[in-house]
């Protein structure tokens, strides 16, 4: 499999997506936003963009809102939440409506999301 496929990942943290940058990188496509907008903003201008991972605190808006916002538009895509705190109702909520397709906690388990992406292509 020759064809590098594209990740996104939100986060409102710069040391989160170097961090996430830095790991995934070396496999794979990865382009990063800082809000909620600026990732839906990529989402719109990356249609190779196949799997999106988004932090769940963010200012603005938060994981889930996005996340939302971006499936009415890319329902065709996958995606996750990665969060620094326990699993909430709403993320409980989000899994059982399949609008998300996993959690993941902070700080991330790196192998935990390898996998998840190799199952996701």
């Amino acid at each position: 499999m020759d064809k590098k496929i594209t990740l996104l990942y939100v986060d409102d943290e710069p040391i989160n997506l170097m961090l996430f940058e830095n790991i995934f990188s070396h496999k794979y496509y990865v382009l990063t936003a800082v809000t909620g907008e600026s990732g839906l903003k990529l989402l719109n201008e990356h249609p190779e963009i196949s799997l999106i991972f988004s932090d769940m605190k963010m200012p603005f808006k938060t994981g889930l809102e996005f996340i939302s916002e971006a499936k009415k538009k890319h329902p065709d895509k996958k995606y996750f939440i990665i969060t620094g705190y326990n699993i909430t109702e709403e993320i409980q909520m989000a899994l059982q409506a399949q609008l998300i397709s996993k959690y993941f906690s902070k700080p991330f388990n790196i192998e935990e999301i390898k996998k998840t992406i190799e199952e996701s292509i």
